[in-house]
């Protein structure tokens, strides 16, 4: 069976609306490599987005899950419940940022648990609005596209979005938008479109993941604290992407000098297996009442199990000291490159959340082009890159945290060689 193959099939068989980035299919992988149903080898940077931290397989992982379903794959938590689930979620909330009692749910997905805390958020406060902001992915469900700042293709055809959901500017410097800028906007807001005292939450990434991979600044962080506690509004950190050693820490929250009341969590939790969180203050996530949270499920016990030895593979392997070394390594050869491809005009991000930008080279104007190119071309020569940004103009780095240190040296080769290429032809 060949890719050309399987895409025709595919093609006949499965929605439009389901994208896929690239036009292979896995036959077999193992932590940072994919082979394909046609034997060729892939270095893969991007994990299932930020899903595999702990690479494909994870021998922990596996046993862990294996174990699991020897023992029974499900009782639904909410009728017949197991231990497994009490101790990830002490763990849970013992490991998110923030000095005070917390409670945690699971559920299955990142875009659940966003709806969980939005939620959460509404019987805390008795308030009905949230404000997002532009850039933002929460997810693809109404409430998650709803808080997502970006239309095309997330909200495009889907008619009515959710009321009282709210967006402000999100402070990206090299696109011409500061923190002063964004206070504005949310000041305006509240004098014009709602009042500060029907806000339930705020939601915000600490590095926005589909938006750009765009890090929010330590100094609005705090001001978005400090306006929150001013007006009795909540913070939720969405750290669906960020979480897990990604950053350099546990939780990305964890580069800030304060801390959300909820923390959304997903994709590395599981290390490839469906799991997803909410934790946050006890008083705040009690305040639904009982059978208002949940699902059939949520908290599945081989998902359990994974999130478990996630959690110990993080810790023994020391991830997080991982994820700085390889995210400045990888940095460090980008910034070589600057002189030789102009079209970069961006380097950033914490730990290992890594991402270049590129721009067409005098004009400042977004080049989605070049970066679609980068990426095709670095496919062809067997390493998995993913775009990002509001204007697709941003390759976003996702490789595993356990990725050998010789695959590494590759990917960088291979990536180093087809920036050359590509702003060469440029020319």
């Amino acid at each position: 069976m060949s890719n050309s193959q399987l895409e025709t099939r595919r093609s006949d068989v499965i929605a439009r609306g389901v994208g896929v980035a690239t036009d292979i299919y896995a036959e077999k992988a193992e932590n940072a490599e994919i082979w394909d149903v046609e034997g060729r080898r892939f270095i893969d940077f991007s994990a299932g987005i930020a899903v595999v931290n702990t690479g494909h397989r994870h021998p922990r992982v596996i046993e862990a899950v294996k174990e699991q379903l020897d023992r029974f794959t499900h009782t639904c938590h909410q009728v017949v419940g197991y231990e497994s689930y009490v101790r990830l979620a002490e763990r849970l909330n013992d490991l998110v940022p923030g000095d005070f009692d917390k409670r945690t749910i699971f559920v299955t997905t990142g875009a659940e648990a966003v709806e969980n805390a939005v939620k959460v958020a509404r019987a805390a406060t008795n308030r009905p609005a949230v404000i997002a902001f532009t850039g933002g992915f929460h997810g693809r469900t109404f409430m998650g596209m709803t808080l997502t700042g970006k239309v095309v293709p997330y909200k495009t055809g889907f008619g009515s979005m959710m009321p009282d959901v709210f967006h402000v500017p999100f402070p990206v410097e090299l696109h011409g938008s500061s923190a002063d800028d964004a206070f504005a906007a949310l000041e305006k807001m509240f004098r014009s479109d709602v009042a500060p005292s029907r806000v339930a939450a705020f939601i915000i990434e600490p590095v926005q993941g589909e938006g750009g991979f765009y890090e929010t600044p330590r100094a609005f962080m705090s001001r978005l604290r400090e306006t929150a506690d001013e007006h009795g509004i909540l913070l939720i950190a969405d750290e669906v992407q960020t979480g897990f050693a990604r950053t350099g820490k546990m939780f990305a929250m964890q580069h800030y000098d304060v801390v959300a009341d909820i923390t959304t969590m997903a994709k590395g939790l599981g290390g490839g297996f469906p799991i997803a969180a909410v934790t946050g203050r006890a008083d705040v996530m009690n305040a639904a009442m009982p059978g208002g949270l949940g699902g059939t499920y949520g908290g599945s016990p081989v998902g359990v199990a994974a999130g478990n030895a996630v959690l110990d593979v993080i810790q023994e392997e020391e991830l997080c000291d991982r994820a700085q070394m390889l995210g400045a390594r990888l940095k460090q050869r980008l910034q070589s490159l600057v002189e030789s491809v102009p079209q970069i005009a961006d380097v950033r991000g914490p730990g290992f959340m890594n991402a270049v930008e590129f721009n067409v080279p005098g004009a400042g104007k977004p080049d989605a082009d070049f970066a679609n190119k980068v990426r095709r071309r670095a496919l062809d020569k067997g390493l998995i890159l993913l775009t990002c940004g509001v204007y697709g103009n941003v390759i976003r780095f996702l490789s595993p945290l356990t990725v050998q240190d010789e695959v590494f040296s590759e990917a960088l080769d291979i990536l180093e060689a087809t920036l050359r290429e590509c702003a060469a032809e440029a020319c």
